[in-house]
């Protein structure tokens, strides 16, 4: 049983278990992509079901690998199996654990509040935006935030961080003027794209038809009758814009959600 229950390898020369970056860079670059498709459809269409799936399922993985073994949850598995043929680049396992033990209490929030109680409002925004945050950072570029926490709650300092940045300070502020000013006129040069695409297209194609419309044309046309009867007043209640969604632009994409005309 002690195989079972443990949390990362024991590799002669390394003074702390470890974990496979690459594998653990490929979990998160899929549990990201699955992520921001459930985000999406709750953002976009106000189907949630995709969310609430993949939130159940991600609870399930991040339980496996913080209190089981990392190396039986799903993600990872098959993230190590993506990255079978790369070199193994090793990291400490404490702070990753202490990293996951993070998103561990998002899934547990989003799992109260959407699965169980089906809540809709800002509060699923900021921790499914968190969610994707951390997620992003990890597959993209390496920067575990959860590991830079770790050492503000513990005596023993991370070791073997991705990159060496645990034993050594950074060579530099990582390129050069010149290069900073590419970045920048490349940034404006999206904004001035940005701008002529919108100011040469046709009036019809600046805005994008609502869910459900496939038109300018059908936007313009009336419901079915069903739908311009006068509401109840249960429904009208449940229907009335709360004033947080007014506050942030968000009443249509509210209606939407919550299926309100």
């Amino acid at each position: 049983m002690s195989t079972l229950f443990e949390f990362g390898d024991k590799i002669d020369g390394y003074a702390v278990r470890v974990l496979n970056e690459r594998a653990v860079r490929a979990s998160a670059g899929i549990l990201f992509f699955l992520a921001l498709i459930a985000f999406m459809n709750a953002w976009l269409v106000g189907n949630f079901q995709p969310t609430r799936v993949f939130v159940v399922l991600f609870l399930v993985d991040f339980t496996i690998r913080i209190f089981i073994n990392p190396r039986f949850a799903p993600s990872l598995i098959v993230g190590q199996w993506v990255v079978r043929k790369q070199q193994p680049e090793y990291v400490g396992a404490p702070q990753k654990r202490f990293a996951w033990a993070f998103g561990f209490l998002l899934a547990l929030a989003m799992l109260f509040l959407m699965v169980i109680n089906h809540v809709i409002g800002p509060i699923n925004l900021i921790v499914c935006a968190s969610c994707l945050l951390l997620l992003f950072f990890e597959t993209a570029f390496g920067i575990c935030i959860g590991c830079k926490v770790y050492n503000l709650f513990n005596r023993e300092a991370a070791q073997l961080c991705p990159g060496g940045v645990c034993e050594a300070p950074a060579a530099g502020a990582g390129g050069t003027l010149a290069q900073g000013m590419v970045v920048a006129l490349f940034a404006g040069l999206a904004m001035v794209v940005g701008q002529w695409v919108y100011r040469s297209s046709p009036p019809d194609l600046r805005s994008m038809p609502q869910a459900g419309m496939s038109s300018p044309a059908a936007q313009a046309t009336p419901a079915p009758t069903a739908t311009n009867k006068p509401l109840d007043p249960a429904e009208a209640a449940r229907c009335t814009v709360p004033e947080f969604a007014k506050a942030i632009g968000h009443e249509a994409k509210w209606k939407l959600h919550n299926n309100c005309p």
